[in-house]
Formats: structure tokens, sequence, C-alpha cells
């Protein structure tokens, strides 16, 4: 059976090392902290690559991050994976749900991942089956 989640979040990002620049192109690694609260009240703790480029609005990013915490009453965690791109005036996100990344309550978990950022404020809005219980 198909669910749907949605909330807020807030992001921290850190870099973990210095951004290694060649020929205008710029490889970054960075820490993600994530807090989500609404129909999934989580914590997320992952890592991002990025590469940003001389074009303006030119970038791309992956990530793996751990969702820990309460989805729609089910406790346990999984795992998001990012991959995203923009240039030339358009974007592309993909965030799934890794198959077999689910623990405890959330065992079996697929799904995917949107978010939207409007007026600063993070939304999301995650899709997602899980067996029955």
């Amino acid at each position: 059976m198909s669910h749907t989640a949605t909330g807020t979040f807030s992001v921290r990002m850190q870099p973990l090392v210095d951004a290694q620049a060649s020929e205008g192109v710029s490889l970054g690694r960075l820490k993600l902290s994530k807090q989500f609260e609404g129909d999934l009240v989580a914590t997320g703790e992952g890592e991002m690559l990025t590469a940003t480029t001389p074009v303006p609005g030119s970038a791309g990013y992956v990530a793996i991050e751990r969702v820990t915490g309460v989805l729609h009453g089910r406790s346990g965690s999984f795992v998001l994976q990012h991959s995203g791109s923009m240039g030339g005036g358009s974007q592309h996100l993909r965030i799934d749900v890794v198959p077999g990344s689910g623990t405890g309550e959330l065992l079996g978990l697929a799904g995917e991942f949107a978010l939207r950022i409007e007026a600063g404020q993070h939304h999301y809005t995650l899709n997602y089956r899980l067996p029955a219980p």
C-alpha cells in the first residue's frame, strides 16, 4: 500500500575538506545534518560530494544520508540516495530510499523523496511503500 508523508526540515552543511579547484571546476565534500518534522520526525546524517562550475547556475551533487526516527508512528531508520544537477535553467533531482536499507519497523521501506524550498523553508514529500505490519 502506498503512503505519503509531508513536513519540513532544517539542514546544516559543514565542509569536511577544503574544496579542490582545477580549471574553474570546484569539487567539495560536506557533512549533512538534518532535522525532520511533520509525518517524519527524525534526524538525518550523511555526506555530500559537490561539483560547481564557472558557468553560473551549473553544478551537480550526490549524497547518502541515514534517516533515523519515526515515520507515521513506525520507528526505525533508512538511507536516502541523492543525485542532482542543474544547468541551462533546468534542474534534475532524484532522491530514493536505498532498497533494503530500512530497519526496525521500517524494514522493507521503499520510496521516493521530493523537496521544495519556499520562502527559505525546506518542505518534503515522501511517497513510500511498507509491507503490512
